[in-house]
Parts: structure tokens; C-alpha cells; sequence
């Protein structure tokens, strides 16, 4: 498979929040919202516009999109995100070319986030891994097609900066913070983890870039400043820069503030109608992703080869780096919509459109 290049991982890493880390800018969900509004105007009922949404998918890639004579299983259509949402499918990924997987897997993999959404809401694939932000818009512009069954990326957002003068959030005090992306889910975490340390941004100058590679050029010219980047952006810092350190990690700032939320960056979301009529399937696939993502986190070398193979990073020793930083898990049930829905509270509050207007109902999570 074709290996992406560094500016492709650099990308990605805008649209992680979201939590993602990684990928889930306002951006992203307007587009996300003009690709349901074409469809609302072209089609009377819900199903219809989930088949018939319009917006451009041009430049997906698709991976393992074959699976091996003689595969058996409901054939089960899986996009997801090239950063560390894919990095916790590459086992599941590697068994479906061997025709090992419970189902019949087409995985296909893009660069950002509304490309993903678009070939969802057309109806070409079953289930996506997507920001989680990203996941509400979709539940409340689809009235409810949108099903969670997984967080698969918790934070991905860390702090750097040269030296060791940051200790903890109130250290941030008087500092200039290099981030990518104003009124991003990168932006709100760092504010609700500010705001809750007694500090706003009156108390240090933010300074906002459009992608994840101008911070890491603004930490190098201006060695006194702090950067906010998301994995494998921090790691591909790391190695480019070794006076950097990480100062920070975001989501151990938000957990010491917050007992009834987590920073969560990836979410896995299947279609309701789908899921209805495949349920035996898709709690397969469940199962199998979450094995999928433990074998990411405990098999870091040999899941970093495939991670390169498979595109997602352009090399292994990045994918080995940043994989251990990448907080790839499957959490489900109470866990996932306790964790899950905090978030996306805290979300809502600072900005209502970042989750499409309306926190999701109780149906948006799915409890077997």
C-alpha cells in the first residue's frame, strides 16, 4: 500500500478532536451539515437522505477492501480516519485479509473527517470511526441514524515546550500557546481545562494556526512558547526537535478536573437501520475491534509495521513513538456514554453547534 507522506500525518492531526485528538473542526461539521442539507433537499425521508447525501469523497483511500477467498460473515463496510482511530483496526484489519475475521470487512481509509461522513450519510459504509463531536452532528442532523457503539480514541493532546518550566495547568499563566485551529475541539479542551484551573484566556496569549506543522515551525523560532498538538503531530515534533519536551498531557489535565466526563477524541458509529438488521454482526465486529485495539497497545512494534504498511503513518518508528500516546481503546456500554456524554456536555456548553445544536438523546449510545 502507498505509504502517505509527513504532511498527510501532520493533516490528520487537525482533525482529531476529538478527540480527537485527533481530526473535528467546526469546519468539518459545517461541511458535514451542507452535505445533509443537500440531501434534505433532495429526498422526503430519513432513509432517503441517509442514501442520497451529496459531497465530494474524492482522494479516499481504501484498504484491505478484498478479503480472502472464502471469507464468510455479514459484509460489514468500515471507514475510518488515517491517524490513530485506524491505528486500533490494524489486527482486525490484517485478520480480514486472511479471512480469520468474524465478517466480511471492507475497510476504507481517508484523510479528513467529511469525506468519511459524506459516503455515511450516501449509505456506502456501515459503520465510521469519527470524531466524536462529529458523531453528534450526525445524530441530530439524520434524526437519530447515528448509533455509538465505541469510544476508540480517548485524549490525544498534549502541551510542549522547551525547558521544564511547566508543571502543572497554572504554569500556562502569562504564556504564549501555539495551537491549531480556533473553535476546534483542541481549542475547547484546553479552555474547559483553563477555566476549571481558575485561568482564561485573558491570562495568556493563544495563538492560533492552521495546521498542526505551523506550530511545530512556531515552537522551533520562539523556544519561550508552549504548543498544543495532537499524536502523532507530537511525536513527529518530538523527533524533529529535541529541546521539546512533553509538559502536558491534556487528558490527565481534564481527569483531575472532571469526575463525570473524559477527553475523548474517536467514536465508532453504525448506521441505526443497519445495526437493526445485523446486530449479531455488529456485536462481532465490536468484539473483534476491541481485541484489534489491545493488540495495538500490547504488541507496539509489531502493530507499528502494519501501521507503515498500512499507510496510516509513512514510518514505522513514528507509529512505535507515538502508538503508546495514542490512548486507542474500546470502551462501551455505561462507561462509553458516561465518559462520552461528559464530553460532549462540556462541548455543547461552550458551543452548541460543535455537537449540532442538541446534546443526543439516550439512544445515541448503544447499550445491548
Amino acid at each position: 500500500m502507498k505509504k502517505k507522506v509527513l504532511a498527510l500525518v501532520l493533516g490528520f492531526c487537525m482533525l482529531v478532536s476529538l478527540a480527537g485528538c485527533a481530526s473535528e473542526t467546526q469546519t468539518t461539521a459545517a461541511r458535514t451539515e451542507g452535505a445533509m442539507a443537500q440531501t434534505e433537499a433532495q429526498t422526503e425521508s430519513a432513509a432517503e437522505k441517509t442514501a442520497n447525501a451529496q459531497a465530494e469523497t474524492e482522494g479516499t483511500e481504501t484498504a484491505g477492501t478484498t478479503a480472502a477467498e472464502g471469507q464468510t460473515g455479514t459484509t460489514i463496510r468500515v471507514g475510518s480516519l488515517s491517524g490513530p482511530t485506524s491505528m486500533g483496526l490494524v489486527s482486525l484489519m490484517e485478520k480480514n485479509e486472511k479471512g480469520e475475521a468474524a465478517n466480511t470487512y471492507e475497510f476504507t481509509m481517508a484523510a479528513a473527517a467529511d469525506e468519511i461522513n459524506a459516503s455515511f450519510l450516501r449509505g456506502d459504509l456501515d459503520i465510521v470511526l469519527i470524531p466524536a463531536n462529529v458523531a453528534s452532528v450526525l445524530y441530530n442532523r439524520t434524526e437519530g441514524e447515528a448509533v455509538v457503539l465505541d469510544i476508540n480514541t480517548l485524549g490525544v493532546l498534549y502541551l510542549l515546550e522547551s525547558g521544564d518550566s511547566i508543571q502543572s495547568a497554572a504554569d500556562l499563566e502569562g504564556r504564549t500557546i501555539y495551537l491549531p485551529g480556533r473553535g476546534t475541539t483542541p481549542d475547547y479542551a484546553l479552555q474547559y481545562v483553563l477555566a476549571q484551573n481558575g485561568l482564561t484566556t485573558d491570562d495568556m496569549d493563544l495563538q492560533y494556526k492552521a495546521e498542526a506543522a505551523e506550530v511545530i515551525s512556531a515552537l522551533a523560532e520562539e523556544p519561550e512558547a508552549v504548543g498544543l498538538l495532537p499524536q502523532p503531530a507530537v511525536t513527529t515534533a518530538l523527533m524533529q526537535n529535541e529541546s521539546l519536551r512533553i509538559a502536558l498531557d491534556l487528558t490527565e489535565e481534564w481527569d483531575k478536573v472532571s469526575e463525570d466526563s473524559s477527553l475523548v477524541t474517536g467514536v465508532t458509529v453504525v448506521n441505526r437501520t443497519f445495526l437493526e438488521e445485523n446486530e449479531a454482526a455488529v456485536r462481532a465486529f465490536i468484539e473483534e475491534h476491541r481485541e484489534s485495539a489491545a493488540y495495538t497497545n500490547e504488541n507496539v512494534e509489531a502493530a507499528a509495521e502494519l501501521v507503515a504498511e498500512l499507510g496510516i503513518v509513512p514510518q514505522a518508528a513514528i507509529a512505535a513513538q507515538a502508538i503508546p500516546y495514542c490512548n486507542i481503546t474500546c470502551l462501551t456500554g455505561q462507561e462509553m456514554q458516561t465518559a462520552l456524554s461528559g464530553y460532549l456536555q462540556v462541548l455543547y456548553d461552550q458551543n452548541a453547534e460543535s455537537v449540532g445544536g442538541a446534546l443526543p438523546g439516550d439512544d445515541f449510545y448503544y447499550m445491548p
